[in-house]
């Protein structure tokens, strides 16, 4: 006798709670930056904006009658996420309103994780940005003073009046008032180079850069024809941490900004990470950082003295690409599993269009980040995009648009 079962056929072990708790470990490294930048404001953020988002996740799916699901990581993530886009010296009202907003509004009100259409952390982000914006929108962003180092710096609060802090702008900040200036008028650049370059003298560090650039063309091959993801991983994030990602306070993280937003190698490190675990798809933070870096660097845009600054600005692209949260929004953001295409080529497709839109908000709009609303506007569009990439099933044809009636 044949027995025949409905589909999946085949389970590879993945859960919801596997890729969830599995996207909060990813985000340690970026968490440990936070802290060691902020002091001990960074984990009070992070740990009453996670706490606040399971207990209201609970409250409103018991006051709406169904299973109580906070188990499962997707409230922790959301959580985690909220704070790492807040300043840590936002008052303890503020991540716990935006939990509410987070969880009540953009996930619960819509039925619930897979039925909402909008990433509930940035929902919350752009409330909070209007509700409070005084503490949200800061014209110069405390850190932790670079003084105070070893232990001492986690005890440390970054409020603005405390003495053991210093306030300045955001490096994209700096560069929406003079969009002209070289990446080392950014403060916490140094001149660029990856770390070959000052590790080793220039012959060596090139031949090890054609080193890292072999290894990582054999992993990507033995993970296309073997299956062997461990070593296209290794190959490509060694290529990228050590021979592309610049040395420097703005790529290290050590800039004022968000809690979990300003280290480039921590996040990378995290989404490398999700990459190999398979809870995202490297097409689309490709897509998204490769469309913001192309973006800044030809459009033309004015300086603060209204000059126009046209041409191509390397420099530029680096500040537009390590100094915010693209990493942040690119492998934790955008790649939400509910909220992004489903195919590859619509994720391609959804990278780009969040890309056009961060680069347009950065260059020409009056908020120097635009990674928030580039994915929130690229979320309204996920439906069109899905159903424009998704493919046709097996022996069936795409059903034509009724044709409309003469005159």
């Amino acid at each position: 006798m044949r027995v025949v079962r409905v589909s999946p056929h085949r389970s590879e072990g993945e859960s919801i709670p596997l890729i969830m708790w599995t996207v909060v470990l990813a985000l340690l490294p970026a968490f440990a930056v936070g802290l060691y930048v902020f002091g001990w404001r960074a984990a009070y953020v992070t740990v009453l904006s996670a706490a606040s988002c399971v207990g209201w996740e609970a409250l409103i799916q018991k006051l709406r009658g169904v299973r109580v699901t906070v188990a499962d990581g997707s409230a922790v993530v959301s959580g985690v996420l909220l704070a790492f886009v807040l300043p840590a010296s936002v008052s303890w009202y503020v991540p716990v309103v935006g939990a509410f907003v987070a969880m009540g509004i953009a996930k619960q009100a819509f039925g619930g994780l897979g039925a909402n259409f909008f990433n509930p952390a940035l929902v919350a982000r752009v409330f909070l940005q209007f509700a409070f914006p005084s503490q949200v929108n800061m014209p110069e962003w405390p850190i932790v003073a670079p003084q105070v180092t070893g232990l001492a710096r986690l005890a440390k609060s970054v409020a603005p009046g405390s003495p053991d802090a210093v306030t300045s702008a955001t490096p994209l900040a700096v560069l929406k008032a003079n969009p002209g200036a070289a990446w080392e008028a950014i403060p916490g650049s140094q001149p660029f180079g990856p770390p070959l370059a000052w590790l080793l003298p220039a012959g060596a560090a090139w031949a090890v850069f054609a080193l890292l650039v072999a290894f990582a063309a054999a992993g990507i091959y033995l993970e296309a024809t073997r299956g062997k993801r461990l070593a296209a991983v290794a190959g490509v994030g060694a290529l990228l941490l050590f021979g592309v990602v610049p040395t420097g306070d703005i790529s290290f993280g050590l800039v004022p900004g968000c809690i979990g937003e300003t280290s480039a190698w921590a996040l990378l490190l995290g989404g490398l990470a999700l990459v190999y675990y398979r809870c995202i798809n490297w097409r689309l933070p490709l897509a998204y950082i490769v469309t913001v870096a192309v973006l800044a660097s030809v459009l033309p845009t004015r300086a603060g003295d209204g000059s126009l600054v046209v041409g191509f600005s390397f420099e530029r692209t680096l500040v537009h690409v390590f100094g915010g949260g693209l990493f942040l929004g690119a492998f934790f953001m955008i790649t939400d599993m509910v909220t992004s295409p489903l195919t590859s080529k619509g994720q391609v497709a959804f990278g780009v269009i969040a890309g056009v839109m961060a680069a347009l908000i950065r260059l020409y709009a009056g908020y120097p980040e635009g990674v928030c609303y580039s994915i929130l506007l690229a979320n309204a569009t996920r439906p069109l995009v899905d159903r424009l990439t998704m493919p046709t099933v097996f022996g069936s044809r795409r059903r034509a648009a009724p044709a409309r009636p003469a005159g």
